[in-house]
């Protein structure tokens, strides 16, 4: 039986979700995928690998284009809480990228995924304690229902293989495509909260 390469984890829907549950949702999943990743072997590992950074390229555009700037703009402690949390997704992003460079099948592959998932996964905690509740407490939970449309849209748009001519969404990655699916998943998010959309 072949390995799953995605972690199999539901998305909530129904007229209740909102986007902190959108988010909450993808951060088990991001988790998961870690956990894959580090389980797997030979093309298995690559191809977890690559769906894991598709999962960490679609999240953190989706926080970087909806939550952050709502954050940043409605809470009292906006300001430094969200600029903590963009360093903690740019030391995440660096790390990433090393990898990406080193490859899967590097000799240090296993060390470098173990911090990157440390450094993930932190992240996602900070959020989870400091920016979500306060984001509940202090924005319209119609506004937030809203603001998950723009994320299932993201998510929606953001390709989940290579494109043709290339080996793997690693390679993809290397080549400039993690900017054609930051492009594509901020132009939906833009799209999708856009007045009379």
């Amino acid at each position: 039986m072949p390995e799953p390469t995605t972690a199999d984890t539901a998305v909530p829907t129904g007229p209740d979700v909102d986007v902190v549950d959108l988010l909450l949702t993808q951060h088990a999943r991001i988790e998961e995928q870690f956990l894959l990743v580090a389980a797997a072997t030979g093309d298995a590992r690559q191809e977890t690998f690559d769906d894991l950074v598709r999962l960490l390229a679609v999240h953190e555009t989706a926080e970087e284009e909806v939550v952050h700037p709502l954050s940043r703009s409605l809470l009292d402690d906006g300001d430094p809480l969200i600029d903590d949390r963009l360093a903690e997704e740019h030391q995440a992003k660096d790390m990433l990228k090393q990898m990406l460079d080193a490859g899967a099948d590097d000799a240090g592959f296993d060390d470098a995924l173990l911090l990157l998932r440390h450094a993930v996964l932190s992240h996602a905690r900070h959020e989870e304690r400091y920016e979500f509740p306060a984001l509940r407490a202090k924005v319209p939970a119609d506004q937030l229902r809203a603001l998950a449309t723009a994320v299932r849209a993201a998510e929606a748009l953001a390709p989940t293989r290579p494109h043709p001519g290339t080996e793997s969404a690693t390679a993809n990655l290397v080549l400039g495509p993690p900017l054609a699916i930051i492009d594509r998943v901020r132009d939906a998010i833009r799209s999708a909260t856009r007045p009379g959309s």
